[in-house]
């Protein structure tokens, strides 16, 4: 299959591009991608800058997390993640700020990988392919993760689900705007590139 067949292929993710001639292959760079993605977003961790009052840093967490499910795909992009979140627990030291374990904030780590789900398998669906569905695509990410983020720090830090809303989601948003826009021209200009190139 030619890759201008498969960039206009329904269901395919662009990972699912990397050409691969086996079935060893196949596997071995989907192993590479999942340590891959896990890698950039322990990298996107430490890209973190404290918040006045909240146990919540602005990171590059997020932006991560989104692109690699949806560069993924929904299989792929939750085993990279929970191998993210399985190696933090352990204590590898890539959550945000080089910290590990169970923290205030690792409700937003759980919701990394069901955000990767969501968006993973959104891409399936072509939802990469345009600036305004990949915007989509991230908005329903976002809200994913801070579903699960608040969450736990309103169980963590025992506050009001309201209060957590002001510690971990509020002060975020106009951050999360700029990352979506960022995905927005990133991913859409991916699959022109690619498309070129078939």
């Amino acid at each position: 299959m030619s890759l201008a067949t498969a960039t206009s292929r329904p269901g395919t993710v662009l990972a699912d591009l990397l050409p691969a001639s086996t079935r060893a292959r196949a596997q071995a760079r989907d192993l590479a991608l999942v340590v891959g993605g896990a890698a950039i977003t322990g990298l996107a961790a430490q890209i973190s800058l404290p918040v006045p009052g909240s146990p919540v840093p602005v990171t590059g967490q997020t932006l991560a997390v989104l692109l690699v499910g949806t560069a993924l795909g929904a299989r792929r992009g939750v085993a990279s993640l929970a191998l993210y979140l399985l190696a933090g627990m352990a204590g590898v030291p890539w959550f945000a700020a080089g910290s590990s374990g169970l923290g205030a904030t690792f409700g937003y780590v759980i919701g990394f990988v069901a955000a990767a789900a969501l968006v993973g398998a959104l891409a399936r669906r072509g939802a990469d392919r345009g600036p305004l569905r990949t915007a989509g695509a991230m908005v329903l990410g976002n809200l994913t993760i801070y579903a699960f983020g608040v969450s736990y720090l309103a169980a963590s830090v025992h506050v009001s689900l309201a209060k957590a809303a002001s510690l971990g989601l509020y002060p975020y948003l106009v951050g999360d705007a700029l990352k979506i826009a960022l995905a927005m021209g990133l991913l859409p200009a991916a699959w022109k590139l690619v498309g070129r190139k078939g």
